[in-house]
């Protein structure tokens, strides 16, 4: 028996076959959990035999690492609802999405939503808005803003520290950011895909704690034997679990999980942490060892108020039906009931609508591409990553002597159109959609959430686009006479809308974006990360494109095959890339 302390003072009893100590890896039967006041009081532990592995079973909460809320396309509060069904009961947040998009307004906006929730949101101040120089956001945390919002109670640590170039070549502003985040005793999450050996020493050098972005094993452990926790991430986008899962094991004090962006259909279909869970385990990895990556081991790092199932923590915790299924029965926060019977105990609420829009339609001409040359880089978008490579590819200009997509070479044109203020357009070209009609449109697009469009006709690329302008934010697919938009009204980045509908609608573009022939099993998530520019090699921002490897803008279009006499004539800028109209 297991006892639970209500508002009212009344004890109530909760029925359960044993407790999961993941502290010293073993289940205990028949114990009692005193609650009071929100806080484990007293456990007493009545037998240890092991008889069976049906449950239910107590055990801790299960904790995102490192995510991004607004990238679900759901708010914060419904966001709670939904996950907490799958035994989430804290999730360590980087707002930068909103704080791109509306700066300390949005930070504090997502902030507040987030206080309805009995689930547990630690948030972090933002410290690369924008993430490069090389795009354009709707706001700018400067050090300034970083100090205030760190001053605050509702700031835990500073987030990812995505221009890594920065701290390591020294950068006087960077490093007075990560001494803000010191002089407060707050941690500093990192981001360094690929970082190693020496660069990596000055990166952790600098106060960085934390790294999400390992895509091998090498890479991680690497960080973890400098000192770096390692957050184990299996998103929408990325998926990294397959290649990492062996450090679970063999660093079981260390590793952690994360999902770091997961859209409404995959949180619908196949969970949260519980998800990752599971895998984990399909994979060989050690239950305990999982279910510590999936709590303690953040709670350790962060040294956040989430419980762990010890006396004197808050009684975050859940009910598992078996060590086999792992289905939640129960999820308790704060020793409140928030989850039972399938379904949150806390109604939806409506949220409140934000955002920061300032353009009007485009025209198709804003889009077109004079063939100056027939050689153009071209994008490589690589599936369930958010890493990239890098093409020369010919085209044939049409009898206007422009260029125009390619499906049968699966070269199709990309646009990132400015939505904060009136701007020309960023043109260029991308190979592995393999859209054979049609075009996708999203105010998603890492981090400065300006539009992004891929496609086969302009015209379908205009529509895509100026359905996502019409409605001030929204995820877009057309083609074929046939259109949906799934409208995000809340900073062109979340939906207003309950859980289930967002992941319905998400659900149904997807179907629809791979009935227009694209070969991508996450096409609008990996979609919407070409257009981050710290994250290798070739990608696209509403300035140009952007080659991360060097670390400066290049031109769409290559001239290397030109004459000598030809090139003296061609304006050439790695600088302003955008595509001007003559």
């Amino acid at each position: 028996i297991f006892f639970f302390q209500a508002e009212d003072g009344i004890r109530d009893p909760l029925w359960s076959r044993g407790l999961g100590d993941v502290y010293k890896r073993q289940i205990i039967y028949k114990g009692q959990v005193h609650v009071v006041d929100g806080k484990i009081a007293e456990i007493i532990r009545m037998e240890q035999a092991l008889a069976s592995e049906e449950g239910p079973f107590i055990m801790p909460g299960f904790i995102d690492g490192h995510f991004h809320v607004e990238d679900t396309s759901i708010a914060p509060y419904e966001f709670s609802r939904l996950v907490v069904g799958h035994g989430t009961v804290a999730a360590i947040c980087d707002p930068h999405e909103i704080a791109n998009v509306m700066g300390i307004e949005g930070v504090e906006y997502i902030i507040e939503t987030s206080k309805a929730s009995p689930m547990k949101f630690f948030y972090g101040a933002s410290p690369c808005v924008p993430a490069t120089h090389f795009e354009t956001s709707g706001a700018i945390l400067g050090l300034k803003e970083i100090q205030t919002l760190l001053k605050s109670p509702d700031i835990y640590f500073v987030g990812e520290f995505m221009d890594f170039p920065s701290v390591v070549n020294g950068d006087p502003i960077a490093l007075a950011k990560i001494q803000a985040a010191k002089d407060c005793n707050k941690p500093v999450d990192g981001h360094c895909p690929g970082l190693t050996g020496s660069d990596l020493d000055k990166y952790i050098a600098a106060g960085v704690s934390s790294d999400h972005e390992c895509s091998t094993l090498a890479e991680a452990e690497e960080k973890i034997k400098k000192g770096m926790g390692v957050l184990v991430r299996e998103g929408s986008a990325a998926l990294n679990l397959a290649a990492l899962y062996p450090i679970i094991d063999k660093y079981p004090q260390e590793a952690m999980l994360c999902t770091d962006d997961t859209h409404p259909d995959d949180l619908n279909n196949r969970g949260h942490i519980d998800y990752m869970v599971k895998l984990a385990i399909g994979y060989g990895c050690n239950i305990f060892n999982v279910l510590r990556a999936a709590s303690i081991n953040i709670v350790k790092h962060y040294k956040f108020p989430i419980g762990c199932m010890r006396v004197g923590d808050p009684a975050d915790f859940i009910l598992m039906n078996s060590l086999k299924e792992l289905k939640v029965v129960q999820t308790y926060i704060n020793g409140k009931l928030v989850f039972d019977n399938g379904k949150p105990t806390f109604p939806f609420m409506q949220p409140k609508i934000v955002n920061n829009f300032g353009i009007g339609p485009i025209k198709i001409e804003d889009i077109e591409v004079p063939a100056k040359s027939e050689t153009v880089k071209v994008i490589g978008a690589i599936d369930k990553q958010l890493l990239t490579d890098k093409f020369l590819e010919k085209l044939k200009p049409n009898a206007r002597n422009l260029l125009e997509s390619d499906p049968q070479k699966d070269v199709l044109k990309l646009v990132v159109v400015n939505r904060y203020f009136k701007a020309d357009p960023s043109v260029s070209f991308i190979r592995g959609f393999g859209l054979k009609s049609g075009a996708m449109a999203m105010s998603i697009a890492h981090d400065a959430h300006n539009i992004i469009s891929v496609g086969v006709s302009d015209e379908d690329i205009l529509k895509a686009i100026n359905m996502v302008i019409n409605a001030k934010g929204g995820i877009v697919a057309v083609g074929n006479g046939k259109d949906l938009i799934l409208p995000l009204p809340i900073a062109g980045l979340m939906s207003d809308l309950p859980a289930e509908i967002v992941g319905k609608k998400y659900g149904d573009l997807e179907s629809f974006a791979k009935d227009l022939g694209c070969k991508m099993n996450t096409p609008f998530p990996t979609l919407s990360f070409m257009a981050l520019t710290c994250i290798p090699s070739l990608k696209i921002s509403d300035k140009g494109l952007f080659d991360v490897d060097k670390f400066k803008g290049v031109s769409t279009v290559s001239y290397t095959h030109l004459t000598l006499p030809t090139i003296l004539l061609v304006q050439i800028s790695v600088v302003a890339v955008s595509l001007k109209k003559k």
